[in-house]
């Protein structure tokens, strides 16, 4: 894992068309913006997290009636 350091308004890049910056660090908060391409899915790990755990359900569903939203 590449580990950096950063100051409000600085700014790394990913590749060339990925950009992220740390826009303000409040005590053990950090809010950063990140500038990618509309097609590039970005998700916080917790969501993404979720999503896989919907799509293992719904490939191990038997019965499509256990699927969220769905009856």
């Amino acid at each position: 894992m590449l580990v950096l350091t950063r100051k409000p308004g600085e700014t790394v890049m990913l590749g060339e068309d990925i950009q992220v910056k740390i826009v303000s660090v409040d005590g053990d908060q950090v809010k950063i913006g990140i500038e990618a391409p509309r097609a590039l899915k970005i998700y916080r790990r917790e969501v993404y997290e979720a999503i896989q755990q919907e799509n293992e359900a719904a490939l191990e569903a038997s019965d499509l009636s256990v699927l969220d939203g769905w009856e």
